[in-house]
């Protein structure tokens, strides 16, 4: 099976600034360690890079840094970081990023910002730019945040845009498992009907904690294929953010609760099985899942 992985992150904190970085995530994360998390099964593995937020300054640092390695990576997109709401800056920046060709969106994380900053008349020009030179936009927000991003798309249908992670809904874990609540439900419904809006398939594991089961996510995965269509889901992994879990095993049912959280190498591969399951168990098209969605939306 060929893989597009949508959602890889890649840092160096002895090359780049990270504050956010700490535990198991804070050391280096890139091409040796990359080799050693490569996916089970896969006969062609690309990625598209996801800026991994570095500080603001770094951004530009970032792209190149990763554009420097992309070959031996399997890197063949980047999303880089932007700040959309600094007006001239904002424009300086991505007439920047023009420069390389890698380049197929960027970011602006919204997550932990105060609520509506996405509707600021500051945001919606940058991201008018952001379309303006054929860029697609990953949203990364907390559920909570979906009304925010439906209205962002409203604003400016010409721009595409994919939400990470399915909005962050709270997810429980395995061992404690949470149903989807009848407002995030509601909120990816109202935003799933604006078609450039697409969905990435990935950061459920974290968002559990690390201690996750396909029973426990497969009602997230249903609701998202029910109204985005599965022609409008693309695969990822969000590496290395989502492969942090309970110590002593790699398969979190087996995990302690409660105990201290470390890398886990498999974590790519468990996810990728665990996708492909689902998507088989419900006769979804696993070529568009994993490869051909992503490849089309980025324009690769």
């Amino acid at each position: 099976m060929r893989t597009l992985d949508s959602h890889l992150h890649l840092w160096d904190p002895e090359v780049l600034t990270y504050s956010w970085l700490e535990g198991p995530l804070a050391g280096r994360f890139a091409a040796e360690e990359i080799e050693s998390a490569r996916i089970d099964g896969s006969t062609e593995e690309r990625a598209i890079f996801v800026q991994a937020g570095t500080a603001v300054d770094d951004e530009l640092d970032e792209v190149r840094w990763v554009a420097g390695q992309a070959e031996r990576l399997g890197v063949v997109g980047i999303v880089a970081g932007a700040r959309l709401d600094r007006g001239t800056d904002t424009t300086v920046h991505l007439e920047s990023l023009t420069a390389e060709p890698l380049v197929v969106g960027v970011r602006h994380i919204l997550q932990d910002e105060p609520d509506a900053v996405a509707l600021s008349s500051a945001f919606v020009t940058g991201a008018r730019e952001v379309a303006a030179h054929g860029w697609a936009f990953d949203a990364c927000v907390r559920s909570w945040q979906l009304p925010d991003v439906a209205r962002l798309s409203a604003a400016i249908p010409e721009l595409r845009m994919v939400l990470d992670h399915l909005g962050k809904p709270a997810v429980g874990t395995a061992h404690a498992p949470l149903a989807p609540t009848a407002e995030w439900e509601r909120d990816l419904a109202e935003l799933a009907r604006h078609p450039q809006v697409y969905c990435k398939v990935s950061g459920l594991p974290a968002e559990a904690g690390g201690d996750w089961s396909l029973a426990q996510l497969e009602p997230f995965l249903d609701t998202a294929a029910d109204v985005f269509g599965p022609e409008r889901l693309m695969w990822g992994t969000d590496w290395p953010v989502s492969a942090v879990g309970p110590a002593g095993t790699d398969a979190a049912p087996d995990a302690v609760p409660d105990a201290p959280s470390t890398y886990q190498p498999t974590a790519r591969s468990r996810w990728a099985d665990a996708v492909s399951t689902w998507a088989d168990s419900r006769g979804i098209d696993r070529t568009a899942l994993f490869h051909d969605t992503a490849a089309t939306f980025y324009r690769l």
